[in-house]
């Protein structure tokens, strides 16, 4: 709960254009993304449950981060969509702070499971005959764990120190959906403390996770160099710059949306990021780092083949019931 002093009931969040015809294009644009980002990533948790090939560590990362990229989806892109049909842009106070704190917890998921998942790749490529040792079920399990209950603190402090907050507008902020730095600007109260919690919490934890994931790609760089055959060096540097063109996007994406200030010069730059932060990386983390996988593939071409031969089948049982009706 915010403090009984919020006078503002509700907020109006920026729409991304005004004109009448680009808002129908952009409602399909996002509308197409969001349900390719659903569905890729509801592929891939599907098939790392149902394929028996795909019960490792790292396809166990694999369909965390699918389910985290449909969760923080979900969280922005249906109230946008929303917005779009309805032309109404405003959304009450507790939604926002709903909104807010979610935004932030599966960011700060990310930031930690994209860290635990280098971590996952270090020991496999430096330290492969140690792997089944160091990355048992029972580790990753409690890796994951940790990540997703650690994830918690953060968005539950800045909510609590929210309610030293008064807002009485205006009630406008610079965004399509409810976030941290975006309340700031719409508070009547000194934000500088607060802002100061985002930048030193936010900050070291985000650098700590982002040392963490750059070392250990050092290290497999390192060993990779080592490999003698040409195939096996370009097979783990295959893996790794999916890995960290994910890992840079990411960490681009939340340097701009939370670390830097939101000028008007910036304004229409940070509107941007925010885009590709909240739609855009969603639906880039199953297309460059699982989808591309030769397992996933494979596991996707047979799973084709035995839907297929089900749809067959029952064709076949189908038709001969009608022969013995028409005979």
């Amino acid at each position: 709960m915010i403090k009984n002093q919020t006078m503002i009931t509700s907020i109006l969040l920026m729409s991304l254009t005004d004109d009448q015809n680009a808002i129908y294009v952009l409602f399909t644009i996002f509308l197409l993304i969001y349900l390719m980002t659903f569905l890729c990533n509801f592929l891939i948790i599907l098939l790392v449950l149902t394929c028996a090939h795909l019960h490792t560590p790292m396809y166990f990362f694999l369909g965390n981060l699918a389910f985290l990229d449909m969760s923080y989806s979900s969280v922005t892109a249906p109230r946008m969509l929303f917005n779009f049909t309805t032309q109404d842009w405003s959304i009450s106070f507790p939604e926002c702070i709903a909104q807010m704190f979610f935004v932030i917890y599966f960011g700060v998921c990310e930031v930690f499971l994209l860290s635990s998942m280098s971590y996952d790749r270090y020991v496999a490529i430096c330290r492969p005959l140690h792997y089944s040792q160091l990355m048992s079920w029972s580790t990753c399990t409690q890796l994951v764990s940790l990540v997703w209950s650690s994830a918690l603190l953060l968005p539950t402090i800045f909510t609590l120190c929210l309610r030293r907050l008064t807002f009485c507008g205006p009630n406008f902020i610079h965004n399509f959906f409810c976030d941290l730095p975006h309340l700031f600007q719409i508070s009547c109260t000194d934000t500088s403390l607060n802002a100061l919690l985002l930048t030193v919490m936010g900050g070291v934890l985000s650098l700590l996770a982002f040392v963490t994931t750059l070392y250990s790609y050092l290290r497999i760089c390192s060993t990779v160099l080592k490999i003698r055959t040409s195939d096996g060096k370009r097979k783990a540097f295959s893996t790794c710059t999916s890995h960290l063109t994910v890992v840079f996007i990411f960490y681009v994406s939340v340097t701009f949306t939370y670390f830097v200030p939101n000028t008007s010069n910036l304004l229409t730059l940070n509107q941007g990021v925010t885009v590709i932060y909240a739609l855009i990386t969603p639906l880039l983390n199953p297309l460059i780092y699982s989808l591309r996988s030769k397992d996933l593939k494979s596991a996707l071409q047979k799973q084709r083949t035995l839907l297929r031969g089900l749809l067959q089948l029952k064709t076949l049982k189908s038709s001969k019931k009608l022969l013995c009706v028409v005979i």
